[in-house]
């Protein structure tokens, strides 16, 4: 059964969250991406908290500007420092029964990016982080700096931080949000996974507004260059802003549009602990898509010594 609850921070933040199971288990924290909200991870929720897949404490918070959660109105408060403050608070919250560290950190997309970050920055707040087809930015940086096929697969990013931009996605009934949903390689229009109940669940959550994920997109110059604005082309990182020690599986759905397997090449450089798992036939939106079959690997890592 899953449970709502908003739970707010020391910093003045506050973060509305789903979870289920009991209070004191072992945590497993899931992080969602752009444009879902913490409700996509429903499924996995209740399977890891059932006793005889773990029984783990699960929860899935929306991240800053989403659903009921906070949503500053200055953009640069959606820069990636900030949004791991948040899930490091979250954290020390959830976990003060387990010594403030999670069984395992879970994210896909928006979220990955946030877990990336935290795994190199605070790596002793989790034992092991699965990510979910979201790029390491080591090798998102590699791919937009010298790959044309990726900023034309990435060029999204740049109608995203449009100063009208979540005015237009909110047109037709999010017109635009539901041809992204059903952007795959099979080009059906309509997945089978985005029934009518789960329009209505995107419906309510992007109705509090659009703002705070298009501010992901405009906090952060990890975006394809353009005329008069250099983006990732400016950018270099320093290896150790990108090394991960935390024992890391990678779950890559290889029929991802905006994120196609070259993301996923010398990902070794960066994560010293890679485990990968490869999904042919699967779209970026694969939590959707194969539930069981995430839930099937994620579990298999957890018992893994």
């Amino acid at each position: 059964m899953i449970e709502t609850f908003l739970q707010p921070l020391p910093h003045g933040i506050t973060l509305s969250c789903r979870a289920a199971g009991e209070r004191g288990r072992p945590v497993l924290l899931f992080l969602h991406g752009f444009p879902e909200a913490a409700f996509v991870w429903d499924t996995l929720l209740e399977h890891f908290s059932r006793p005889e897949n773990g029984g783990y404490r699960c929860v899935a918070p929306n991240l800053r500007g989403f659903e009921r959660s906070s949503a500053p109105k200055d953009i640069s408060a959606y820069r990636p420092k900030y949004l791991v403050q948040d899930i490091a608070a979250l954290i020390a919250i959830e976990a003060a029964g387990q010594g403030g560290q999670l069984a395992a950190l879970v994210a896909h997309d928006w979220g990955g990016a946030v877990a990336w970050n935290l795994a190199n920055q605070h790596p002793h707040l989790a034992r092991r982080l699965v990510i979910i087809n979201s790029p390491h930015p080591g090798t998102f940086l590699r791919e937009l700096k010298s790959s044309a096929a990726q900023q034309a697969n990435s060029a999204y990013m740049n109608f995203l931080i449009r100063p009208d931009a979540e005015i237009l996605l909110t047109q037709d009934d999010y017109r635009r949000l539901w041809e992204f949903l059903g952007n795959t390689k099979t080009g059906a229009s309509t997945p089978t996974w985005l029934t009518n109940e789960v329009k209505d669940q995107y419906r309510a959550a992007w109705s509090g507004g659009l703002t705070g994920g298009c501010n992901l997109y405009r906090a952060s110059p990890l975006r394809p260059p353009r005329e008069g604005d250099p983006a990732a082309a400016a950018i270099d990182l320093p290896l150790a802003m990108l090394t991960v020690s935390l024992p890391t599986l990678v779950i890559w759905a290889l029929d991802d549009i905006a994120l196609p397997p070259a993301l996923i090449d010398g990902l070794d450089a960066y994560v010293d602990q890679l485990t990968l798992k490869t999904v042919p036939g699967a779209s970026h939106w694969v939590v959707h898509e194969q539930p069981a079959l995430i839930a099937e690997l994620i579990q298999a890592y957890l018992l893994q010594k």
